[in-house]
Protein backbone atom coordinates (compact mmCIF):
# COMPACT_ATOMS: atom_id res chain seq x y z
CA UNK A 1 0.00 0.00 0.00
CA UNK A 2 1.37 3.22 -0.52
CA UNK A 3 1.94 5.88 1.97
CA UNK A 4 0.03 9.64 2.10
CA UNK A 5 1.22 12.65 1.35
CA UNK A 6 0.79 13.07 5.08
CA UNK A 7 3.14 10.64 6.36
CA UNK A 8 6.09 13.04 4.39
CA UNK A 9 6.82 16.45 6.66
CA UNK A 10 6.51 19.46 4.29
CA UNK A 11 10.55 20.73 3.75
CA UNK A 12 10.04 23.33 1.38
CA UNK A 13 7.88 24.93 -1.04
CA UNK A 14 8.60 27.25 -4.16
CA UNK A 15 6.76 28.65 -6.44
CA UNK A 16 6.05 25.68 -8.67
CA UNK A 17 7.60 23.00 -6.70
CA UNK A 18 6.90 21.11 -3.17
CA UNK A 19 9.66 19.30 -1.08
CA UNK A 20 8.71 16.39 1.66
CA UNK A 21 11.24 14.68 3.25
CA UNK A 22 11.05 10.56 2.81
CA UNK A 23 14.33 9.91 5.21
CA UNK A 24 17.33 11.52 5.64
CA UNK A 25 18.91 10.47 2.33
CA UNK A 26 15.65 11.15 -0.05
CA UNK A 27 12.90 13.47 -0.72
CA UNK A 28 9.99 13.65 -2.57
CA UNK A 29 9.74 16.55 -5.33
CA UNK A 30 6.24 17.33 -6.45
CA UNK A 31 5.33 19.48 -9.28
CA UNK A 32 2.17 21.58 -8.88
CA UNK A 33 -0.01 22.89 -11.85
CA UNK A 34 0.74 26.55 -10.68
CA UNK A 35 2.47 28.71 -12.83
CA UNK A 36 4.48 31.54 -12.38
CA UNK A 37 5.58 34.76 -14.03
CA UNK A 38 7.73 38.20 -13.23
CA UNK A 39 7.97 36.81 -9.63
CA UNK A 40 4.03 36.46 -9.02
CA UNK A 41 2.63 32.54 -8.69
CA UNK A 42 -0.51 33.26 -10.84
CA UNK A 43 -3.51 32.61 -9.41
CA UNK A 44 -4.67 30.16 -12.25
CA UNK A 45 -3.42 26.41 -12.55
CA UNK A 46 -2.55 25.27 -16.21
CA UNK A 47 -4.23 21.87 -15.54
CA UNK A 48 -1.82 19.17 -15.86
CA UNK A 49 1.29 21.23 -16.31
CA UNK A 50 2.97 19.29 -12.79
CA UNK A 51 2.75 15.61 -15.03
CA UNK A 52 4.32 17.63 -18.12
CA UNK A 53 7.24 18.83 -15.95
CA UNK A 54 8.20 15.81 -14.41
CA UNK A 55 7.40 13.80 -17.69
CA UNK A 56 9.72 16.25 -19.72
CA UNK A 57 12.60 15.92 -16.81
CA UNK A 58 12.16 12.51 -16.23
CA UNK A 59 13.32 12.36 -20.17
CA UNK A 60 15.71 14.54 -20.15
CA UNK A 61 17.41 13.20 -16.63
CA UNK A 62 17.51 9.77 -19.11
CA UNK A 63 18.98 11.43 -21.97
CA UNK A 64 21.54 13.58 -20.58
CA UNK A 65 25.25 12.25 -19.38
CA UNK A 66 25.69 14.76 -16.29
CA UNK A 67 24.65 12.62 -12.44
CA UNK A 68 21.49 13.48 -11.45
CA UNK A 69 19.47 13.80 -8.33
CA UNK A 70 16.78 11.05 -8.69
CA UNK A 71 16.62 8.09 -6.47
CA UNK A 72 13.89 6.22 -8.19
CA UNK A 73 11.30 5.60 -10.92
CA UNK A 74 8.27 7.45 -11.81
CA UNK A 75 6.22 4.59 -10.16
CA UNK A 76 8.27 3.92 -6.88
CA UNK A 77 6.02 2.43 -3.96
CA UNK A 78 7.64 5.63 -2.10
CA UNK A 79 4.97 8.20 -4.14
CA UNK A 80 1.76 8.21 -2.85
CA UNK A 81 -1.40 7.14 -5.09
CA UNK A 82 -2.80 11.01 -5.34
CA UNK A 83 0.60 12.11 -7.01
CA UNK A 84 1.55 9.52 -9.49
CA UNK A 85 2.72 10.96 -12.67
CA UNK A 86 3.93 14.41 -11.11
CA UNK A 87 6.31 13.79 -8.19
CA UNK A 88 9.34 11.87 -7.98
CA UNK A 89 11.74 10.61 -5.36
CA UNK A 90 15.09 12.24 -5.48
CA UNK A 91 18.49 12.13 -3.42
CA UNK A 92 18.90 15.38 -0.57
CA UNK A 93 21.78 17.24 -1.93
CA UNK A 94 23.47 20.41 -0.37
CA UNK A 95 22.16 22.63 -3.32
CA UNK A 96 24.57 25.59 -4.50
CA UNK A 97 21.94 28.86 -4.48
CA UNK A 98 23.40 29.88 -8.33
CA UNK A 99 20.75 30.13 -10.94
CA UNK A 100 22.80 28.56 -13.76
CA UNK A 101 21.86 29.68 -16.96
CA UNK A 102 22.77 28.91 -20.23
CA UNK A 103 21.82 30.99 -23.28
CA UNK A 104 22.56 30.65 -27.09
CA UNK A 105 20.30 33.62 -28.18
CA UNK A 106 19.36 36.75 -27.05
CA UNK A 107 16.46 37.24 -25.44
CA UNK A 108 14.07 38.02 -22.35
CA UNK A 109 16.04 40.18 -19.26
CA UNK A 110 19.55 39.00 -21.28
CA UNK A 111 17.95 41.20 -24.47
CA UNK A 112 17.59 44.07 -21.96
CA UNK A 113 20.50 43.86 -20.39
CA UNK A 114 22.63 43.77 -23.89
CA UNK A 115 20.67 47.14 -24.75
CA UNK A 116 22.30 48.66 -21.80
CA UNK A 117 25.12 47.32 -21.86
CA UNK A 118 26.74 45.65 -25.14
CA UNK A 119 27.16 42.74 -22.60
CA UNK A 120 25.02 39.82 -20.42
CA UNK A 121 26.55 39.54 -16.68
CA UNK A 122 29.60 41.37 -17.60
CA UNK A 123 29.75 38.85 -20.41
CA UNK A 124 30.97 41.29 -23.55
CA UNK A 125 28.88 40.35 -26.95
CA UNK A 126 29.19 41.83 -30.69
CA UNK A 127 27.39 44.62 -31.45
CA UNK A 128 23.91 45.19 -33.98
CA UNK A 129 22.48 42.41 -32.24
CA UNK A 130 18.81 41.95 -32.10
CA UNK A 131 15.73 39.72 -30.47
CA UNK A 132 16.84 36.55 -31.01
CA UNK A 133 20.22 36.43 -32.67
CA UNK A 134 22.21 33.76 -32.06
CA UNK A 135 25.16 33.98 -29.80
CA UNK A 136 28.47 33.48 -31.71
CA UNK A 137 28.69 30.55 -28.38
CA UNK A 138 26.98 29.93 -25.93
CA UNK A 139 27.25 31.66 -22.53
CA UNK A 140 26.62 31.06 -18.58
CA UNK A 141 24.55 33.82 -17.23
CA UNK A 142 24.26 33.38 -13.44
CA UNK A 143 21.97 34.25 -11.29
CA UNK A 144 21.54 34.62 -7.32
CA UNK A 145 18.53 32.47 -5.88
CA UNK A 146 15.99 34.72 -4.44
CA UNK A 147 13.36 34.15 -1.51
CA UNK A 148 9.59 33.62 -2.74
CA UNK A 149 8.26 36.76 -4.18
CA UNK A 150 11.52 38.33 -4.87
CA UNK A 151 13.84 38.39 -8.11
CA UNK A 152 16.33 36.71 -9.01
CA UNK A 153 19.13 38.94 -9.98
CA UNK A 154 21.63 38.09 -12.83
CA UNK A 155 25.15 37.95 -11.69
CA UNK A 156 28.88 38.72 -13.07
CA UNK A 157 31.06 35.24 -13.19
CA UNK A 158 33.06 37.04 -10.27
CA UNK A 159 30.31 37.84 -7.92
CA UNK A 160 29.82 34.11 -8.58
CA UNK A 161 32.95 33.13 -7.47
CA UNK A 162 32.61 34.86 -4.41
CA UNK A 163 29.78 33.27 -3.76
CA UNK A 164 30.31 29.84 -3.79
CA UNK A 165 34.24 30.20 -4.76
CA UNK A 166 36.28 29.91 -7.77
CA UNK A 167 36.43 25.78 -8.29
CA UNK A 168 33.11 25.31 -7.87
CA UNK A 169 32.22 28.52 -9.95
CA UNK A 170 34.37 27.10 -12.59
CA UNK A 171 32.32 23.79 -12.71
CA UNK A 172 29.07 25.56 -12.36
CA UNK A 173 29.55 27.38 -15.82
CA UNK A 174 31.19 24.34 -17.65
CA UNK A 175 28.55 21.62 -16.30
CA UNK A 176 26.30 23.97 -17.29
CA UNK A 177 27.37 24.96 -20.82
CA UNK A 178 28.58 20.84 -21.16
CA UNK A 179 24.81 20.42 -20.90
CA UNK A 180 23.49 23.06 -22.77
CA UNK A 181 25.12 22.20 -25.43
CA UNK A 182 24.40 18.13 -25.45
CA UNK A 183 20.83 19.18 -25.05
CA UNK A 184 20.38 22.30 -28.08
CA UNK A 185 22.10 19.58 -30.36
CA UNK A 186 19.67 16.74 -29.61
CA UNK A 187 16.61 19.51 -29.97
CA UNK A 188 17.99 20.68 -33.02
CA UNK A 189 17.06 17.58 -34.45
CA UNK A 190 13.40 17.34 -33.12
CA UNK A 191 13.39 20.84 -35.26
CA UNK A 192 13.20 22.79 -31.72
CA UNK A 193 15.74 25.78 -30.94
CA UNK A 194 16.62 25.69 -27.06
CA UNK A 195 17.07 29.14 -26.87
CA UNK A 196 18.16 29.10 -23.03
CA UNK A 197 17.41 27.61 -20.13
CA UNK A 198 18.43 27.25 -16.69
CA UNK A 199 19.85 24.76 -14.18
CA UNK A 200 20.03 23.87 -10.70
CA UNK A 201 22.82 21.70 -8.91
CA UNK A 202 23.38 20.21 -5.48
CA UNK A 203 26.43 18.93 -3.96
CA UNK A 204 26.46 14.98 -2.47
CA UNK A 205 28.06 13.62 0.57
CA UNK A 206 31.28 13.05 -1.65
CA UNK A 207 31.46 16.96 -3.59
CA UNK A 208 30.32 15.39 -6.92
CA UNK A 209 28.21 18.13 -8.73
CA UNK A 210 24.63 16.84 -9.41
CA UNK A 211 22.06 17.82 -11.68
CA UNK A 212 18.75 18.55 -9.55
CA UNK A 213 15.14 20.32 -9.27
CA UNK A 214 13.81 20.46 -12.51
CA UNK A 215 15.61 19.88 -16.11
CA UNK A 216 14.83 21.85 -19.51
CA UNK A 217 11.51 22.22 -18.94
CA UNK A 218 9.27 24.54 -20.36
CA UNK A 219 9.37 26.58 -17.07
CA UNK A 220 13.05 26.69 -17.42
CA UNK A 221 13.74 26.60 -20.84
CA UNK A 222 12.85 28.80 -24.02
CA UNK A 223 12.07 26.25 -26.61
CA UNK A 224 11.75 28.14 -30.41
CA UNK A 225 10.65 26.04 -33.44
CA UNK A 226 13.59 26.24 -36.39
CA UNK A 227 11.01 26.38 -38.91
CA UNK A 228 10.26 29.82 -39.91
CA UNK A 229 12.90 31.14 -37.29
CA UNK A 230 13.58 34.78 -37.97
CA UNK A 231 16.26 37.11 -35.93
CA UNK A 232 14.67 40.65 -34.93
CA UNK A 233 11.39 39.16 -33.79
CA UNK A 234 9.77 37.71 -30.96
CA UNK A 235 9.73 33.79 -31.73
CA UNK A 236 6.51 31.76 -30.99
CA UNK A 237 7.66 29.28 -28.38
CA UNK A 238 6.16 26.06 -26.55
CA UNK A 239 7.05 27.66 -23.07
CA UNK A 240 5.62 29.75 -20.55
CA UNK A 241 6.53 33.16 -22.62
CA UNK A 242 2.79 33.07 -23.73
CA UNK A 243 1.44 33.52 -20.70
CA UNK A 244 3.59 36.54 -20.51
CA UNK A 245 3.21 38.39 -23.17
CA UNK A 246 -0.63 37.93 -22.32
CA UNK A 247 -0.19 39.56 -19.10
CA UNK A 248 2.01 42.57 -20.70
CA UNK A 249 -0.18 42.59 -23.40
CA UNK A 250 -3.63 44.59 -23.69
CA UNK A 251 -6.13 42.61 -22.83
CA UNK A 252 -4.89 42.09 -19.36
CA UNK A 253 -4.90 45.60 -18.32
CA UNK A 254 -2.07 44.68 -15.71
CA UNK A 255 1.15 47.26 -15.35
CA UNK A 256 3.84 44.96 -14.57
CA UNK A 257 5.56 47.82 -12.51
CA UNK A 258 2.60 48.22 -9.96
CA UNK A 259 2.21 46.36 -6.02
CA UNK A 260 -1.09 44.75 -7.82
CA UNK A 261 -0.81 41.01 -8.36
CA UNK A 262 -1.39 40.05 -12.31
CA UNK A 263 -5.13 39.08 -13.14
CA UNK A 264 -6.28 35.61 -13.10
CA UNK A 265 -5.87 33.63 -16.65
CA UNK A 266 -8.94 33.77 -18.83
CA UNK A 267 -9.69 30.45 -20.35
CA UNK A 268 -8.37 30.20 -23.52
CA UNK A 269 -4.73 31.52 -22.34
CA UNK A 270 -5.11 28.44 -20.21
CA UNK A 271 -5.90 26.03 -22.76
CA UNK A 272 -3.30 27.52 -25.05
CA UNK A 273 -0.56 27.12 -22.42
CA UNK A 274 -1.61 23.97 -21.83
CA UNK A 275 -1.28 23.03 -25.03
CA UNK A 276 2.07 24.15 -25.60
CA UNK A 277 3.28 22.07 -22.75
CA UNK A 278 2.39 19.29 -24.11
CA UNK A 279 3.20 19.89 -27.78
CA UNK A 280 7.09 20.91 -26.19
CA UNK A 281 7.30 17.28 -24.42
CA UNK A 282 5.64 15.20 -27.35
CA UNK A 283 8.20 17.14 -30.25
CA UNK A 284 11.48 16.70 -27.60
CA UNK A 285 10.56 13.21 -26.54
CA UNK A 286 9.11 11.68 -29.13
CA UNK A 287 6.55 10.37 -27.01
CA UNK A 288 2.78 10.51 -26.12
CA UNK A 289 2.01 12.61 -23.29
CA UNK A 290 -1.25 10.15 -22.95
CA UNK A 291 0.89 7.70 -22.11
CA UNK A 292 2.75 9.12 -18.94
CA UNK A 293 1.99 7.93 -15.52
CA UNK A 294 -1.60 9.48 -14.28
Amino acid sequence: MRPTLDSYPRLAGGKVRDLHVIDDRHLLLVASDRISAYDHVLSTPIPDKGRVLTAMSVFWFGLLDAPNHLAGDPDDPRIPESLLGRALVVDRLRMVPIECVARGHLTGSGKTEYDRSESVCGVPLPPGLVEASALPEPIFTPASKAELGDHDENITFEQTQEKVGETLAARLRDETLAIYSQASEYARGRGIILADTKFEFGLDGSGSLILADEVLTPDSSRFWPADGFEAGRVQPSFDKQYVRDWLTGPESGWDRSSDTAPPPLPEDVVAATRTRYIEAYERISGLSFDDWLG
